[in-house]
């Protein structure tokens, strides 16, 4: 079975990569983040896992341009997913409490997440 490590995430042109080592094959490989095409590519160094990741974007953006397709960009900034209604109340009287919108609110929460998530990471 095939060791693999994350490393970190890059990102060209406003798409992100999900980059890994995988130790037994010796190659670093990675996906584009953040779209429903699957977007793949492979390098034997750093300086070459970047090249390839931003010729894995430029040649995405050319064939949607020649077929006329738009190109999905990483997010759009709307979320919408459920939770249990006693989560749901909680975080609207947070957010009442806090003079802001639950929106206003859910941003900066989700915000210090991704924060202290990223500094976790850089950290290990």
């Amino acid at each position: 079975m095939a060791r693999q490590f994350t490393l970190e995430h890059h990102s060209y042109n406003g798409y992100h990569a999900r980059i890994e080592f995988d130790a037994d094959d010796e190659v670093f490989f990675g996906k584009i983040a953040g779209i429903s095409d699957v977007i793949g590519f492979h390098g034997d160094s750093v300086a070459e896992l970047k090249k390839a990741f931003h010729e894995a974007v430029d040649d995405f953006l050319d064939t949607c341009k020649k077929i006329g397709k738009e190109p999905q960009r990483p997010y759009s900034g709307k979320m919408m997913f459920r939770v249990a209604p006693e989560v749901h109340r909680r975080a609207a009287l947070a957010a009442e409490l806090s003079g802001k919108s639950l929106n206003q609110w859910a941003e900066e929460v989700l915000e210090e997440a991704a924060d202290h998530f990223a500094e976790a990471r850089l950290s290990a």
